[in-house]
């Protein structure tokens, strides 16, 4: 009697995929391109550091815990991160706004919940036209809002005019973390099948860091706002996801894998 070996089938089978963030987000990515058959190399090429105002935050995540907003706004996955680094607590009792699916994500694999995503665009603009609709035209409401040191605060100013209480807190710095000069090496040389794209920030440090990108390597951004970032820093996208969450992007590159082996 032989024995052979059964035929795999996942459609990501073989194929080596650079996921640039780590963390929870970075970790339920992985995990979901191994279910497809693809090999996962988690390189986090950003990161945060503390904000100047550390005592600010830490007091705006007090009054958080102690029910003071009714809502919170997160306007990237990053924001997550602090949040869970800080180990900070959401009252059942306040609502949580995520600018886009890639911020939602985040916030359900760090345990917290997305009460508001904008069902299209996924920027701060498109967060206040899905506002009014999402609650029922309440005003004021107590809104905190996070944010990184750099953005422009369009979201604050945005909820300001409609009438709302909203305290701005600066909750981190982004960061550009090096990779490994092995992992660097391979990409450059062609041994990775795929290089996920998250975020403007981390499109800016794989064009940095990586630099030409073979053209055998599919570059693959998870949004139209993302792959836009991206390209203004000199990266070359190959595709952009059709939705901005995990699932769009894994179904963006199991089509290129059928592709590509036709």
């Amino acid at each position: 009697m032989s024995l052979t070996s059964p035929i795999e089938t996942r459609p990501l089978f073989g194929r080596k995929v650079l996921v640039p963030r780590g963390g929870p987000w970075g970790d339920s990515v992985a995990s979901a391109l191994r279910s497809k058959g693809a090999t996962p190399v988690i390189a986090p090429m950003i990161n945060f550091e503390t904000t100047d105002d550390v005592e600010a935050l830490q007091t705006a995540f007090a009054d958080l815990a102690a029910g003071k907003f009714d809502w919170v706004t997160m306007t990237s996955a990053t924001t997550v991160d602090v949040l869970a680094a800080y180990g900070a607590v959401i009252p059942p009792s306040t609502r949580v706004a995520a600018v886009g699916e890639t911020t939602a994500s985040a916030l359900r694999a760090a345990g917290y919940k997305a009460d508001l995503v904008p069902s299209e665009e996924n920027t701060a603009h498109g967060l206040l036209e899905s506002w009014a609709q999402a609650t029922m035209g309440v005003v004021p409401l107590r809104i905190l809002t996070l944010r990184s040191q750099i953005a422009i605060p369009v979201l604050t100013e945005g909820l300001k005019r409609i009438g709302h209480n909203v305290r701005s807190v600066v909750a981190y710095r982004t960061v550009g973390i090096p990779v490994e000069d092995a992992i660097i090496r391979e990409v450059r040389e062609g041994g990775f099948t795929a290089v996920l794209v998250t975020s403007g920030s981390v499109g800016e440090q794989v064009a940095l860091q990586m630099g030409d990108i073979p053209s055998g390597t599919f570059v693959a951004a998870i949004g139209p706002r993302t792959a836009k970032d991206a390209r203004a820093f000199g990266l070359r996208i190959d595709a952009v996801a059709a939705e901005q969450d995990v699932d769009s992007l894994i179904r963006l590159l199991v089509a290129n894998a059928l592709v590509s082996s036709t």
